[in-house]
């Protein structure tokens, strides 16, 4: 019988890319309201730009929470902190627009008489789970993630002290009969100081980060590493690129290896059933 080969890939990206600033942006406003406020509705969606943060969306809710505030924490925490990479917590701008949720969209949600909780919106939600790995992921994205946490890990623990928040990596793995065989691309592009030369990048991102996350059992004999691959990357993040909420949802589920519905997760409450019910197919 003739073995069904082929290749999948999937990438991810790391806390400091611009799209995942602003989900976790979106997030942080939205844990610091539900933590005092758990029946609040929270649609909060986040652009950041050069120099700039954009709040805006729907929220009703009892308790006040200092956003600008919240915006520059999560800033600072993933690692934006130098004025020189063109986007820094203490200096950048935060515009805050807000508007309470639409009472139509209300009605249908709140509790009625029978205590049951409407949904925000109608949509398409899926859920998926394989044994490939332990966290019952599909291999690509898996390992996808692991290498961009690992990459932040270094980063912040001062084994590469040059490099910068912004990152992407991309895994490729060889599936014969529908399971995994190995690895056979591992590609990395990931922001750094400046006079960082390639070799040195390259060589210790694949001793540091590399080596550490792919099990040699799932390398392909002559497995192709790829990393910087147009050379330099100093301009990243928000300098680089705007960022907004809910553009890397195929990075947020499955990399690709199942169906989405289209809907993103960050900055929505559980009333949104484009996060609370992709969680729930899931489980």
């Amino acid at each position: 019988m003739k073995k069904k080969s082929f290749l999948f890939t999937s990438e991810s990206v790391s806390e400091g890319h611009p799209d995942k600033i602003a989900d976790q942006v979106s997030d942080a406003v939205l844990d610091a309201i539900l933590a005092q406020d758990p029946k609040a509705r929270v649609a909060c969606e986040t652009m950041i730009t050069t120099g700039y943060a954009v709040v805006a969306g729907e929220i009703s809710t009892k308790c006040y929470i200092e956003i600008p505030h919240i915006v520059r924490s999560t800033i600072k925490k993933i690692g934006y902190s130098h004025s020189e990479m063109g986007f820094d917590f203490e200096t950048c701008g935060v515009l805050v627009s807000l508007d309470e949720q639409s009472k139509d969209i209300a009605q249908g949600v709140d509790e009625g008489s029978k205590k049951e909780q409407g949904a925000g919106d109608q949509g398409m939600m899926f859920g998926y789970a394989t044994k490939e790995t332990a966290e019952l992921m599909p291999m690509p994205i898996m390992y996808s993630h692991k290498l961009v946490k690992k990459l932040a890990d270094v980063r912040k623990n001062g084994k590469l002290p040059y490099l910068r928040p912004d990152s992407k990596s991309q895994v490729s793995v060889r599936y014969e009969n529908d399971k995994p065989v190995c690895i056979e691309t591992v590609v990395i592009s990931t922001q750094h100081n400046p006079g960082i030369s390639n070799k040195k990048l390259r060589s210790e991102i694949t001793e540091q980060v590399i080596n550490k996350v792919i099990p040699e059992r799932f390398r392909a004999k002559k497995m192709k590493i790829h990393i910087n691959p147009t050379g330099n990357f100093v301009v990243g993040g928000p300098h680089g690129d705007c960022g907004l909420t809910g553009r890397k949802i195929i990075v947020d589920t499955y990399g690709g290896f199942s169906r989405h519905g289209g809907g993103a997760f960050s900055g929505k409450d559980p009333s949104k059933v484009d996060r609370s019910a992709a969680y729930m197919a899931r489980y």
